[in-house]
């Protein structure tokens, strides 16, 4: 279990230091949220881990909430004002006091949302505005009418994404490892949106708190053989994501992981 602070703002206002996430569950925290838009969806949690996302995570909650009320930010020990504005938006916020990367992230906001015991899905999302809600709202539609139970995010299945020729050909050389380690047949090996219900969560255990833990994720998946479906996503490289260099990074750590195992 990992150190942390819990913040439930906007659900019953609740700050203070927990152990690991077993003593974060408040009364009000898995209440029925917010009045949404449309319709809402109650028992899904959105995982969010975020580091540093201060300029633009606002935003993305405020619409995210829309249709999703019950959000997790797991603060990966950003410097800025990342935790406070994500509490302001509603958000409940789980704090790592030191950054220990997004597998980490990922592995305690998971072991908060199945403390909820009405849960029954969890959706990773990305705080830096590059997911869309629909595709998410539409993934967990795929496993709410018993089609799948793990639903997997792929950019690749149409051609809503602008994708660069080098990221192309680092994302597609992962999906071939991925295929040929794990015989899962993913077209896209490490999209960061994914719907999981509540059964396959339970049994996933990330150890690796960084870049590698996509490839993890989809090894634990291999062996726990759920029924899985790809879902075509859009991810919207924005200006400011590209000014982090993101994408580039993101490349670099992929092929080095491959070519490290």
């Amino acid at each position: 279990m990992r150190a942390g602070t819990v913040s439930s703002s906007g659900m019953g206002g609740r700050v203070g230091s927990i152990i690991g996430v077993t003593a974060a569950r408040t009364g009000s925290a898995w209440g029925p949220g917010a009045l949404c838009e449309n319709v809402v969806v109650n028992r899904v949690w959105i995982v969010m881990p975020v580091y540093n996302e201060a300029a633009v995570v606002g935003e993305v909650l405020k619409e995210l909430r829309r249709t999703f009320p019950h959000v997790v930010c797991v603060d990966d020990g950003s410097s800025d004002d990342s935790a406070r504005i994500c509490a302001e938006a509603g958000a409940v916020v789980v704090q790592h006091p030191i950054n220990l990367g997004q597998g980490a992230a990922l592995q305690t906001g998971f072991e908060y949302a199945l403390q909820d015991p009405q849960m029954d899905c969890v959706v990773t999302f990305d705080s830096d505005g590059q997911h869309r809600v629909v595709d998410a709202w539409d993934m967990v539609q795929r496993i709410r009418s018993g089609e799948a139970e793990v639903v997997l995010g792929s950019r690749f299945l149409d051609r809503r994404t602008q994708v660069s020729a080098l990221k192309r050909v680092v994302l597609r050389t992962a999906a071939m490892f991925s295929r040929l380690s794990t015989g899962m047949d993913l077209s896209d090996a490490h999209n960061g949106l994914r719907a999981i219900d509540r059964r396959t969560l339970g049994r996933i255990r990330l150890t690796q708190n960084r870049m590698a833990h996509a490839s993890e994720i989809v090894n634990q998946l291999a062996d726990i053989r759920p029924r899985w479906v790809e879902h075509p996503v859009e991810i919207i490289y924005t200006d400011y994501s590209r000014s982090k260099g993101q994408s580039l990074l993101n490349g670099v750590n992929i092929l080095a992981e491959l070519f490290v195992k």
